[in-house]
């Protein structure tokens, strides 16, 4: 995620091009709250319709929801019976407009108009509560009985239909007609709401674009567009819930949104999680590797077969091991052992004097006078000597040319020695299994534990020398 900020941060724009950008951050968080509004409008129409009836008489006709008419001719011959009601229960026009509902009460629940709108739950409501309200088992006699004159007369007319005006018609109001267009989906205009945005961001989209292949030498404007590939999401008139990340990234990069924690957050669980996946894959392959390698003999023939050998490259034509063996073997002789020569010499004169002290002739010298203090002079002064015989032959030895072919003689000799006795089958055999069950236990004890420690420690030091520093 911070790669999102390097295009553009507030280190190479201008005042105005940041009030700018955020400005069009900004646009863009709204598009995306119309977004949210629009694919949540049908689910949320009865809340909204609740709530808000004002909106839904605006937003209806974006959705092509007209009200449905069977439904809609149900509620206004209820309007009409209270009107006629207020004159007289007992009269034959209200008898008339009573029948006249009995019967759209029995082609409501025969015909479904709900269905639709995928609302036939509501249809049920409506005739669970008519159902109680009447005392009847039968939907269909609940409505009959509800609207005769026997039982508004047995009862309070007004208070029923308040009932029907309070519990019934807010339910019956919910059902909606949609229609569809020519290519047989619902209408649905949010188009033409969008499509003011589409226009702004993919001019902006373009000149950009544009401007960052002229900023950036060597890029060019399709390079720049797909480096802003995240803003063609702003574009598309559909899958118009994936604005989400041009407008978080938009709003990131303006600084109008902190996600500094929750990248980090990201950036801890993907490393980590990532790192412990990865080691332990490529650690039990290479240690498997290892071991097809050493099970074929492939390390033998390598090491016993000079000339089955890959030629080695070599880039400054030094052997760099016995380079740096001398160079070590050098910086021990001259420079570490004066240094350490005194303590060379205390452990030597040390050792001395546990040998003489186990003498019996020392012992009788130590009890002659005059001569009590010779022993520890000798024992010093053969200290002394055998230290600086051992750094004088240390000395001579480097720079002896002859003892540096000796040695060299004696390792050769010591290496055709040891490369004779590994040929021999029966060791050749001991070394690989050896070298098989070396390799398998590593695996076990070592690599396929690495999830369980060290990744989680490791990303912790990371991040807290990454905060050093800044």
């Amino acid at each position: 995620m911070s790669s999102f900020k390097q295009l553009p941060t507030r280190k190479n724009l201008t005042i105005g091009s940041r009030w700018l950008a955020r400005l069009l951050a900004i646009v863009a968080l709204v598009n995306f709250c119309l977004v949210l509004f629009d694919l949540s409008y049908i689910p949320w129409r009865d809340f909204y319709l609740q709530k808000v009836p004002s909106l839904t008489q605006l937003y209806d006709p974006i959705k092509g929801i007209k009200p449905h008419r069977e439904t809609q001719r149900y509620l206004n011959k209820v309007n009409q019976l209270e009107q006629l009601i207020q004159t007289g229960l007992q009269t034959p026009q209200v008898e008339e407009s009573l029948q006249e509902l009995r019967n759209l009460s029995h082609e409501m629940i025969a015909d479904n108009p709900f269905a639709g709108a995928n609302k036939s739950g509501t249809l049920e409501k409506i005739k669970h509560q008519m159902r109680d309200r009447v005392g009847k088992q039968s939907a269909r006699e609940a409505f009959a009985t509800f609207w005769s004159q026997p039982y508004l007369s047995q009862t309070n007319w007004q208070q029923e239909i308040n009932f029907f005006n309070t519990h019934i018609r807010p339910l019956i109001q919910t059902n909606y007609y949609r229609g569809i267009g020519i290519t047989g989906k619902f209408i649905d205009n949010f188009w033409l709401i969008d499509l003011p945005f589409i226009i702004l961001f993919g001019l902006e989209y373009l000149v950009r674009s544009f401007y960052l292949s002229r900023q950036i030498a060597g890029l060019t404007w399709l390079e720049a567009m797909l480096r802003r590939w995240y803003d063609i999401l702003l574009l598309l008139p559909f899958w118009r819930w994936l604005r989400v990340i041009p407008v978080i990234i938009r709003l990131y990069q303006t600084d109008l949104l902190n996600l500094e924690p929750v990248r980090v957050q990201i950036n801890h669980d993907f490393v980590t999680n990532f790192a412990e996946e990865i080691t332990e894959v490529v650690g039990v392959r290479m240690i498997n590797q290892a071991q097809k390698s050493i099970q074929r003999g492939d390390i033998a023939r390598w090491l016993f077969r000079p000339g089955t050998r890959r030629p080695y490259v070599n880039i400054n034509n030094t052997n760099e091991v016995q380079a740096i063996t001398s160079r070590l073997l050098h910086l021990s002789v001259y420079q570490v052992l004066p240094k350490i020569q005194p303590d060379i010499e205390a452990l030597l004169r040390h050792s001395i004097e546990i040998i003489l002290h186990e003498s019996p002739i020392y012992r009788q010298l130590q009890s002659v006078p005059g001569v009590s203090n010779l022993p520890t002079q000798l024992t010093e002064r053969l200290a002394k000597d055998i230290s600086q015989t051992l750094y004088s032959t240390l000395t001579n030895f480097m720079e002896d040319p002859v003892a540096a072919e000796l040695s060299n003689h004696l390792m050769q000799n010591f290496t055709e020695a040891l490369e004779v006795e590994l040929q021999k089958q029966h060791n050749i055999q001991e070394i690989q299994s050896l070298l098989v069950d070396l390799l398998e236990e590593i695996k076990i004890n070592y690599v396929k534990t690495i999830a369980e420690e060290g990744v989680e420690k490791t990303w912790e030091e990371s991040h807290h020398l990454r905060k050093l520093k800044d």
